[in-house]
C-alpha cells in the first residue's frame, strides 16, 4: 500500500495510510510489519472524519460573517473563474517544481526552509483561529488595549499602503500561545501539534477563500478532480514528493494509539486539500442558502452530508482494493452532484447558478442598469446620480467605505457651488 504525504499546501488531495513519522530503516521495517487492529483501524478513521468536518462546518459558519471584518487581515481572498481556471495548472507546476528540487537538492535541507516556513504560518493561522474563542473568554474587565502594525512606501500623496494590521492585547495572547505550540512541532515534529497547525490551516481556508459563484466552484472542483486522479495513478511525481515532504498540511492519527499511546508511529492521514477544497464550496452553498432568507440550510446541510458520504466511500474503496486513494475523486461528484439535484427538483438551479457571493458584502447596493446622462453642468451629473439613488433605494458606494464628516462637508460645498457656477451660466 503506497505511503504518500501532501504536496503542498493547496495540492495535498489525497487518503492515505501506514505512513510513519520516523526516516530509520528500522523503524521503517517495524511499521511495515504492523497490522492494525479492526478497533485501532476504526478509531483512526473516525478520528479523522470528525477531524476533517469540523474546519468545514466552523469555517463555513465564519465565512459567512468574515467579509464584513473592517480588519484588512480578515478580509475573504475571492476566487474567480479565472483563478479556479489557472490553479490546477499552478498545481501542478508546483508539484513538478518540489519533484525536480528534491531530485536536485538535499532532502534535509529543504526539509528545514519548509519547517520553518510553515513554522511562522502556523502561529499565525493557530492564532487567527483561537481570537474568537479568547475574546469570550476573557472577562469584560481584561485590559485590552488597541494596536496597529502599518507599512507604507512612498510619502505624500504617492504614499502607498502596503500592510494595514490592527490587533489587541488579546491577539497578543493568542500568538504567544501559538508560538508554544509552533515551537513544539518545530523540535519535536509530534502529531497532535501537527494537527493542530492543520486545523488551522483548514479552517482560515474555508473562511478566507470565497469562491465568487457556483459556475467557479464546479470549474475549480472539475479541475482538482482532473489533476488529482491524473498525478496520482498516471505518475511517479506525487508519491515521490509525498514520501520526501514534511509539513504540518495533513492531518494524522495513529493506528497504533490503543497499543503506544501518544509515541504510536503507524499513521492514517488525510491530506488538507480533501479538506479545503470541497470545504470552500460547501461554505458558498451556505451563504447561498442565507441569501435566500427563508431560514433554512438546505443546500449547506445537503452538501456537508454528501463530504461524509464521499469521504466514507473513500475509505471503502481503499481498504477494498488495498490502495491509497485521491479521495478528490469521490468528494468531488458526491458535492457538487447533491446540491445539484436537490436544486433541480427544487426549481432553483437557475437560481444557484446566478447567485454572486460578492453580493453578501453590500446586499444594498445599487446596480446600473444605463449610465446617467450628462450635460450643462456639474450639477447635472449630481441631479442623474440622485435619480439613481433615489430608484434603486440606496446611494452608491464602493465595498467597505463609509463616508467621513469631512467627506460629507466636501461633497455639500461642491453641490452648492456647482448650482452657483449653472444660474451663473443662465
Amino acid at each position: 500500500m503506497n505511503d504518500r504525504l501532501p504536496a503542498s499546501a493547496s495540492t495535498s488531495i489525497r487518503l492515505s495510510v501506514n505512513a510513519t513519522a520516523s526516516t530509520d530503516p528500522e523503524a521503517l521495517n517495524a511499521t511495515a510489519k504492523f497490522v492494525a487492529t479492526p478497533e485501532g483501524t476504526a478509531l483512526a478513521y473516525g478520528s479523522l472524519v470528525f477531524m476533517a468536518l469540523l474546519p468545514i462546518f466552523f469555517g463555513a459558519l465564519r465565512s459567512v460573517t468574515c467579509s464584513k471584518s473592517k480588519n484588512a487581515a480578515d478580509m475573504p481572498e475571492t476566487i474567480t473563474s479565472r483563478d479556479a481556471a489557472r490553479f490546477p495548472i499552478i498545481a501542478s507546476c508546483t508539484l513538478f517544481g518540489l519533484y525536480l528540487f528534491f531530485k536536485v537538492f538535499s532532502q534535509e535541507y529543504i526539509n528545514l526552509l519548509l519547517s520553518v516556513y510553515f513554522f511562522v504560518l502556523g502561529v499565525l493561522a493557530l492564532s487567527h483561529t483561537m481570537s474568537p474563542l479568547m475574546s469570550r473568554i476573557f472577562p469584560a474587565s481584561f485590559p485590552n488595549k488597541q494596536y496597529q502594525l502599518l507599512f507604507t512606501q512612498g510619502s505624500g500623496e504617492s504614499k502607498e499602503e502596503i500592510v494595514n494590521y490592527e490587533f489587541d492585547t488579546k491577539n497578543l495572547v493568542c500568538l504567544l500561545i501559538s508560538s508554544v505550540v509552533g515551537v513544539w512541532y518545530l523540535l519535536k515534529k509530534h502529531w497532535i501539534a501537527n494537527n493542530l497547525f492543520g486545523l488551522a490551516f483548514a479552517l482560515n481556508g474555508v473562511e478566507l477563500l470565497h469562491l465568487n459563484n457556483v459556475s467557479t466552484g464546479c470549474i475549480l472542483l472539475g479541475g482538482l478532480f482532473i489533476y488529482d486522479v491524473f498525478w496520482v495513478f498516471g505518475t511517479n511525481v506525487m508519491v515521490t514528493v509525498a514520501k520526501s515532504f514534511e509539513a504540518p498540511i495533513k492531518l494524522v492519527f495513529p493506528q497504533d494509539l490503543l497499543e503506544k499511546g501518544l509515541e504510536a508511529s503507524n499513521f492514517a492521514m488525510l491530506g488538507l486539500g480533501d479538506i479545503v477544497i470541497p470545504g470552500i464550496f460547501i461554505a458558498l452553498l451556505l451563504r447561498f442558502d442565507v441569501s435566500l432568507n427563508k431560514n433554512s440550510r438546505t443546500y449547506f446541510y445537503s452538501s456537508f452530508l454528501a463530504y461524509i458520504f464521499g469521504l466514507g466511500l473513500t475509505i471503502f474503496v481503499m481498504h477494498t482494493f488495498k490502495h491509497a486513494q485521491p479521495a478528490l475523486l469521490y468528494l468531488v461528484p458526491a458535492c457538487v452532484g447533491f446540491p445539484v439535484i436537490i436544486a433541480l427538483f427544487k426549481g432553483e438551479l437557475t437560481e444557484m447558478f446566478s447567485y454572486e457571493s460578492s453580493e453578501e458584502v453590500l446586499p444594498a447596493s445599487p446596480r446600473l442598469t444605463s449610465f446617467p446622462t450628462v450635460s450643462g453642468s456639474p450639477a447635472s451629473l449630481a441631479s442623474s446620480m440622485d435619480a439613481v439613488s433615489v430608484a434603486t433605494g440606496s446611494s452608491p458606494r464602493h465595498r467597505r467605505l463609509q463616508p467621513t464628516s469631512m467627506y460629507e462637508e466636501s461633497s455639500e460645498e461642491t453641490k452648492e457651488e456647482a448650482t452657483e457656477s449653472e444660474k451663473k451660466d443662465q
